[in-house]
């Protein structure tokens, strides 16, 4: 698809996208091109910090466009959820808006379990056609008049699960809620993002997430009143606010709201080589820490994948390490976790904080085991004393905050946390028409979940048909359990593909 740009009125909101189709290319038959393509797993320290956690019993909100829970590589990590948008499933679990596929991404990176559905084809093609070898057996008996042959084992067929196909994500244990906004068009429930964002969060936070993900940004850094006592309920219940910095790609030059909130957790991108993405992520002086943007692989709605970029993919990753760090210190207070997240980053940059990678590059290993002094208040400051400071003669109590509420209120105050904005386009509204969700690009793989082993699978059933057609005194034999049995007529797993 060429790039295409959508614009709308003042009323309404866009995307920028940039999509292009490709099909998959397996370079070998075991080759999966979705696992092999987390290459943030290990440079991430990913892989070595799950020796330690892998964020079980934590819950992680993904305030997004809501998350195909069939998709095979989330199988039951989706425990809950809810749609804030008035348009969607009531559990949240239909994707749904202009990009509806983005929340499937954002969730298969955070808490996918990959699945198994390579060693379910293969079980399925061994017996068919040990199925064709026992029935050609006891045909030739007949037609020799010699007894017939006993009966194969059966060859159990594994239940879908976990495994080592599709994309495994950075905390798959954990257990997700899927809060559904509309986003890209105008929502046809009528309820603006300004009012959807704050039931968003204030559910999230009732519902006993313990971090929330929003991987969706504006092109301006203040915010309606409204985000001032939802995020500050969830500040109050200890939960730990993941935010996308954004993407030049994208439309966006600097760190939008709400990655300008005060306490947020802002990722900025880079991509493989630990550079600053140029197309995939914005600068600010929000940015909490960088992690990999570009390029990333996830999950789409259908049991399909796609490769994408963004610092909507950067986001998950932290707030993954974010709750496998909960997950390992059950009682660490949220700005411990933020403080471990940032003071364990590998520098990066300029000295000490900057514009591009914050405090440095995400290193979840070090986050995890490192000997990390304790701070006395979040490093990245808290919206309760910004509200204090900045919401002067307003009616907004800084004491405990019990309910959020709703409000479509037009913020007149401009952020602490960034650089002045960029005039927006036609717009007077709180958010301009440029919405993006932390897109630079999306190659996507219209393949089935288990369409990417389609060589292994093919093989697979080379071998049923050779059994069908080959003399039975050719056929090879292969002992599966040790035992010798005619009817093990098959090349085990990787045998001849």
């Amino acid at each position: 698809m060429s790039h295409r740009v959508r614009r709308y009125t003042a009323t309404l909101l866009s995307f920028l996208l940039c999509l292009s189709f490709s099909f998959a290319v397996v370079p070998a038959a075991h080759a999966d091109p979705a696992r092999d393509g987390e290459w943030w797993l290990k440079s991430s320290g990913i892989k070595k910090a799950w020796e330690t956690s892998k964020g079980k019993g934590v819950k992680i909100a993904v305030i997004d466009t809501g998350i195909d829970t069939s998709h095979p590589d989330l199988r039951g990590a989706v425990i809950g959820g809810k749609d804030v948008s008035g348009a969607g499933a009531a559990d949240g679990s239909r994707p749904l808006g202009t990009l509806p596929e983005h929340g499937t991404l954002v969730a298969t990176l955070l808490a996918g379990r990959g699945n198994n559905s390579a060693a379910i084809a293969e079980a399925k093609a061994d017996a068919e056609a040990q199925k064709i070898a026992y029935e050609r057996a006891v045909k030739t008996a007949e037609e020799e008049e010699e007894d017939p042959p006993e009966k194969p084992k059966k060859i159990e067929i594994p239940k879908p699960g976990p495994g080592p196909n599709g994309v495994i994500g950075v905390a798959p244990e954990s257990e997700l809620l899927s809060v559904s906004l509309w986003m890209g068009t105008e929502n046809p429930a009528g309820i603006s993002v300004e009012q959807q964002v704050p039931a968003a969060v204030k559910w999230s936070v009732d519902h006993g997430a313990k971090v929330i993900n929003i991987s969706l940004g504006s092109t301006q850094p203040d915010w309606p009143t409204s985000w001032d006592t939802a995020f500050k309920y969830a500040e109050d219940h200890d939960v730990v606010i993941v935010a996308a910095a954004g993407n030049r790609a994208g439309g966006m030059k600097q760190v939008g709201a709400p990655a300008t909130i005060p306490g947020v957790l802002t990722v900025a991108g880079i991509d493989r080589k630990g550079k600053a993405s140029v197309d995939s992520s914005t600068e600010g002086i929000s940015i909490g820490v960088a992690a990999p943007a570009d390029p990333l692989v996830g999950g789409l709605p259908g049991g399909k994948y796609a490769d994408w970029s963004g610092t909507s993919g950067a986001a998950p990753l932290v707030a993954g390490v974010a709750a496998m760090i909960r997950s390992k210190y059950p009682q660490m207070k949220a700005p411990q976790v933020i403080n471990r997240i940032l003071a364990t980053a590998r520098e990066a940059g300029g000295p000490g904080v900057d514009n591009l990678y914050g405090h440095g590059i995400l290193d979840a290993h070090a986050a995890l085991t490192a000997d990390v002094p304790e701070v006395e208040a979040n490093p990245l400051n808290t919206i309760t004393e910004w509200i204090r400071v900045h919401r002067r003669g307003q009616q907004t109590d800084p004491s405990k905050t019990d309910d959020p509420g709703i409000s479509t209120e037009k913020s007149d105050i401009k952020t602490i946390a960034a650089p002045e904005p960029l005039p927006p386009d036609d717009s007077d509204a709180f958010l301009p028409p440029l919405l993006v969700m932390g897109f630079g690009g999306m190659i996507l793989l219209t393949l089935a979940g288990g369409g990417l082993h389609f060589a292994r699978a093919r093989r697979r059933a080379e071998v049923a048909e050779t059994a069908n057609s080959t003399p039975l005194s050719e056929l090879k034999l292969s002992d599966r359990t040790g035992g010798k049995d005619i009817f093990d007529e098959l090349p085990e797993s990787g045998e001849g593909s």
